[in-house]
This record gives structure tokens, sequence and C-alpha cells, in this order.
């Protein structure tokens, strides 16, 4: 009876609860207008996009300097402008902007997902008892405050873990439940950084492409020269050239691995406070609701 009139009085609270996070507002996937990724992942062609005007702002910032030229620094990105035969840079610059636009969406859907943590989904009386009846209304407490739970790692544990309390007959099989849910959990969020890592492994190769190139033409302009027997004052201009084509040769591989470093660093920095997070769902699950579950015989009693 004690039973029955606890779990009456948290229905009536559920009643009084009004949305206190939502992801179709909050997501900046979907104020962007585009379909939105669950947890921290990140819409394909909207960081496309993203990586294509940041490439273009960069550009854009450069180009004032490398027109009026004496910037070595600006020089190597662009390598003698439209008409250079090194295109490489250009390739570089749009990896590593694509990179840096999924890792800034990651970083704020993170933000909104720890969001989640700060909701009020548990009885704050510390008798209550999780069971199969006070299952459904916490989860009903839950569609109450968040419009898209699935869309939440912390909500979508728990809804699932409820929605399956009927048929879990002992603690140990929830806990098991959990377990494996925060498994695919980790393994999801662990793929969302699959292109990222494709892009950090491609960047460095297109730097020792352009490397080769630019080794081949300097070589290969030199090789032309002696080919027809030229004066010692027309080999030593070919030269020159040598040592100008193995500069922009290298250039591309520094590019390229700074490049590389700088987006290894951001995403190593991302995947720990992803990690943390994990972590602290996982110690949110064991404390509100493996440690709130009691076994419930076929009378309903306690």
């Amino acid at each position: 009876m004690v039973f029955h009139l606890k779990l009456a009085r948290l229905t009536l609270d559920l009643d009084m609860d009004t949305a206190e996070l939502s992801w179709n507002e909050l997501d900046i996937e979907r104020r962007l207008g585009f379909a939105s990724k669950k947890y921290t992942g990140a819409n394909t062609a909207l960081t496309f996009l993203l990586g294509a005007l940041l490439t273009l702002l960069f550009y854009a910032g450069l180009y004032p300097f490398f027109r009026h030229g004496g910037h070595e620094m600006v020089d190597m990105f662009f390598h003698g402008g439209p008409k250079s035969r090194s295109v490489i840079p250009y390739f570089t610059v749009f990896l590593a902007s694509w990179s840096v636009a999924i890792l800034a969406i990651k970083h704020q859907k993170l933000g909104l997902q720890r969001r989640a943590l700060a909701l009020d989904i548990m009885p704050a009386d510390p008798s209550f008892v999780l069971a199969p009846d006070t299952a459904a209304a916490i989860i009903d407490r839950i569609h109450a405050k968040v419009d898209a739970p699935r869309k939440f790692l912390l909500l979508n544990r728990v809804e699932r873990c409820l929605a399956n309390l009927k048929n879990l007959g002992r603690v140990s099989d929830v806990a098991e439940s959990l377990a494996a849910q925060a498994d695919n959990d980790e393994r999801y969020l662990d793929s969302t950084y699959t292109l990222v890592r494709g892009f950090v492994w491609a960047i460095p190769v297109l730097g020792f492409i352009g490397t080769v190139l630019g080794l081949a033409q300097a070589i290969g302009g030199f090789g032309e020269v002696v080919a027809r027997g030229a004066e010692l004052t027309e080999l030593k201009a070919s030269l020159g050239g040598v040592t100008g084509g193995l500069a922009i040769a290298f250039e591309t591989t520094l590019i390229a691995l700074v490049a590389a470093l700088l987006i290894q660093l951001v995403l190593t920095f991302l995947k720990k406070q992803e990690e943390d997070f994990i972590d602290e769902c996982s110690d949110y699950c064991h404390k509100n609701i493996i440690s709130k579950l009691r076994t419930v015989d076929l009378r309903g009693d306690q």
C-alpha cells in the first residue's frame, strides 16, 4: 500500500514538470538546418561545407600579404599562386579545415550532452525504490523534461534500462544491461573520430607527395640543362632553380606535418573530455539506477 501511495505521488509530481532541455533548439546541426547525428556525432555534409568555408577564409586572410610579397611564411601556402604546379598545400589546408570543423561541432555537442547530467530526473526522496511500476513514471519524467531523450547518451542509456526493467528479474541483470549499453556508447563515440583520424593520416601523406613532386620537378629541370651540355653559367643558374624547388618541396611536408600535429593534439584533448563524460555517465547510472533497484515479487510487494 505504501509503495502504491509513493507511486501516485510521483505521478502527480510528473504532471508539474516542464521541458527543460531541447535538442531541437540547442543542437547546432538542427539550428543550421542539417540532420543531426546522435550524441557527439558530426554531420558529414555540414562539416564539409564548414571546412570549405574555413579554407576560403584562411586564404582570404593570407592573400593580401601574399600579393605584396616578402612574407616567406605566407608564400609557402601559395607556392607561386594559381599558376604554380604544386596544389598540394591547398588540399592540405582544406583537409585540416574539415578536421577543425568536425572537432568544433563535436565540442559543441559534447557541451550539450553534459547538460543532461544536471537534469533532475530521479526523485529526491532517499527512500525511493526503483521497480517496474516506478520505472514507467521515470520514463515519463524524462520525456517531460527533454524533447529527444534518445539523442542524449545518458538519457538514452537510462531509458533503455528502465524500459527493459519489467523483463529483468535481478539487479545484476540490470547492471549487465547498463554495462552493455555503456560499451555500445563508447564504440559509437570512438567511431565518430574515424574521419578525422583518416585526415590525420592523409595530411602527412599529401605533404610527402608534394615533396616528391617538387623534387622530381627540380631535378628534372636540372637534368634537361645538363643534357643540353650547357655552359657553366647556365648550370649555376639551373642549380639555383633546383635549390628553390627543393625549398618548395620540403615546405609542403612542413605544412602537412604541422597541420597533422595540431589536429592530433586537439583530437586527443577532445577524446579525453569524451572519456571523462562517459565515466561521469557511468557514475550517474550507478548512483541513481543501480543503487535504487530492488527486486519485486509477482504480487508487487517490496
